[in-house]
């Protein structure tokens, strides 16, 4: 009996649509973080070599004895976050401002809503029904 419940709370919290939301949001910004690392990979960290006369992020490291100290690689995965994260930001203000215009477009074109008659007959007698008193 509890182990029914168990797998029917599994499966009611499974098919919510807030997890199923987080899922694809998942999925989306695991392809989206092999886009941004192939761009700084593949673009950035080369003009960034030719620039630094082909210094390798990854390869600085510190050595003290048996220790080693990997710096580099921290380095280039803080280079990844600040450019995955102003990425995410560019193309979240380019889509609030694409909305922002498509909303203000639709504004423009709604014409002002004008009362049925019947409404605007009523709202007369209304206005007359409060002068008389």
């Amino acid at each position: 009996m509890a182990q029914q419940s168990f797998w029917a709370d599994f499966k009611s919290f499974a098919l919510k649509g807030n997890v199923m939301d987080l899922a694809i949001a998942v999925v989306v910004g695991n392809a989206f973080s092999g886009v941004v690392n192939s761009l700084v990979g593949d673009i950035i960290t080369p003009v960034i070599g030719l620039l630094t006369n082909n210094v390798d992020l990854k390869t600085l490291a510190w050595q003290q004895g048996p220790l080693i100290i990997k710096y580099g690689s921290f380095l280039q995965a803080l280079f990844n976050f600040v450019v995955i994260a102003l990425s995410i930001f560019l193309i979240l203000r380019v889509l609030s401002a694409l909305r922002e215009r498509v909303w203000r477009r639709k504004q423009e074109e709604v014409p002002v809503h004008q009362k049925p008659e019947d409404v605007q007959l009523l709202t007369e007698i209304r206005d007359l029904l409060k002068e008389r008193r």
